[in-house]
């Protein structure tokens, strides 16, 4: 099966991956639905604008695709040691990069378009992984990510129990060239038009059976 959808919802519409996909989806005739802080208030850290914005939607979508996240709040950079943790600042990341996902999941089953195949996508990052965790540090950001990875595996169960041909996975995009990394340039980027042409690629051969996995940008298997 080669999936395709005619209309999507970007959230996260107006950060580096969000932009490139709202793009490359409508060059290619999709229908696209963004939703951005920046421009409509959509705030993950306020639930109230959460459930206004998404309330407001009209019609379903085939394409679901959440692209939101921050590598550490303002002013802050990613843990080195235990002794950096800040309880304001890993209860911050968690608002952000997990409670703001679940508070997304739980529209879900009300905009998927009912009578046909589609994909609902969660950004999330490799270093979520607990089993492939080998140099340790970044605890919040890594904690934050990995609570969003069993967010969505437990919603994708539950809404493959009414939506059959739904598909909700997490991505791994790979570093990409934007302002999220900006501040470590040791690490080999690409483009966010690049990266967005691969997971448009990864989600064209997702299936139903497929649901709660966890997938980086080249379709390939992440362990939990």
């Amino acid at each position: 099966m080669s999936f395709w959808p005619k209309r999507a919802l970007i959230l996260g519409e107006s950060g580096g991956i969000g932009s490139a996909l709202s793009e490359a989806l409508r060059v290619n005739g999709v229908e696209v639905v963004g939703l951005s802080r920046s421009r409509d208030g959509f705030d993950l850290a306020d639930p109230a604008t959460v459930d206004r914005c998404l309330g407001m939607l009209e019609g379903t979508f085939d394409l679901v695709f959440v692209a939101t996240g921050i590598l550490a709040p303002s002013q802050h950079s990613p843990e080195k040691s235990l002794f950096a943790i800040e309880a304001e600042v890993m209860a911050e990341m968690f608002k952000v990069n997990a409670i703001g996902p679940a508070l997304i999941l739980r529209h879900i089953p009300k905009i998927l378009t009912p009578d046909r195949p589609t994909v609902t996508a969660v950004l999330t990052a490799r270093v979520g992984s607990i089993s492939d965790n080998r140099s340790g540090g970044w605890y919040s950001y890594r904690a934050s990510k990995a609570a969003a990875n069993q967010i969505v595996r437990s919603a994708a169960i539950e809404i493959a129990r009414k939506h059959k041909n739904a598909c909700v996975v997490a991505l791994h995009p790979g570093t990409v060239q934007t302002a999220f990394t900006s501040d470590y340039p040791g690490y080999e980027k690409r483009t966010a038009p690049v990266a967005a042409a691969q997971l448009i690629e990864v989600m064209k051969d997702l299936e139903p059976q497929q649901t709660g996995q966890f997938l980086d940008w080249a379709g390939k298997r992440v362990p939990w």
